[in-house]
């Protein structure tokens, strides 16, 4: 789903800085060919925590591990950008196989930046998708970069994550993600009693 504003004259309105070019369940539900190669997106910056690695069980989903390498085969470059410095993710992006960027700080532009220059990816070129709007849809903004959202792959959070969550609610008012249902609002459907 396309969610981001835009005034008559096609331009970005300040309201939208936050909001991403398009709204996913998950990564494996962004269409490698329409959604990226067709797009002239052949790079992408993407997230770790609760984007591809579950923040209970700490595993990246099947689906997820296939995807990357049908993107990957595909032409497309792929760089990890994470806020997180433990050592899990560099052992994590070792395991894919995939360039990384831990310690990103986003959504301030010098992780992105570096994530660029290891791919030797120009901004036009390029997406990030990640879970949250404050830091990978800003950041990606912030350098006029396309972005993405998913769903968090799973309710699980960081504190201060979850208390994040109820800001991102209020950007993304009633938007559903293309291809199911949010991981955030599955509670809300279960609490309202109708049937997934």
């Amino acid at each position: 789903m396309a969610i981001k504003n835009q005034d008559p004259s096609g331009k970005t309105t300040s309201d939208s800085f936050f909001l991403p070019e398009r709204y996913f369940s998950r990564l494996s539900r962004v269409d490698i060919a329409k959604d990226l190669l067709d797009a002239h997106l052949l790079y992408v910056l993407l997230d770790i925590d609760n984007t591809i690695l579950r923040r209970d069980t700490h595993e990246v989903p099947r689906d997820i591990v296939a995807w990357l390498a049908r993107a990957k085969e595909a032409g497309v470059s792929i760089c990890l950008l994470s806020n997180n410095w433990h050592a899990n993710v560099l052992e994590l992006a070792q395991t894919l196989d995939l360039p990384i960027v831990a310690k990103a700080l986003k959504p301030l532009p010098f992780g992105y930046l570096r994530a660029l220059s290891k791919l030797g990816a120009k901004r036009k070129q390029t997406v990030v998708i990640g879970d949250q709007l404050l830091t990978d849809v800003a950041g990606a903004h912030l350098l006029g970069m396309r972005a993405y959202l998913l769903a968090p792959l799973v309710e699980q959070d960081l504190t201060h994550t979850l208390l994040l969550r109820n800001i991102e609610r209020t950007l993304l008012k009633d938007a559903q993600p293309e291809g199911g249902i949010a991981a955030q609002s599955l509670l809300e459907v279960h609490e309202q009693g109708r049937e997934l």
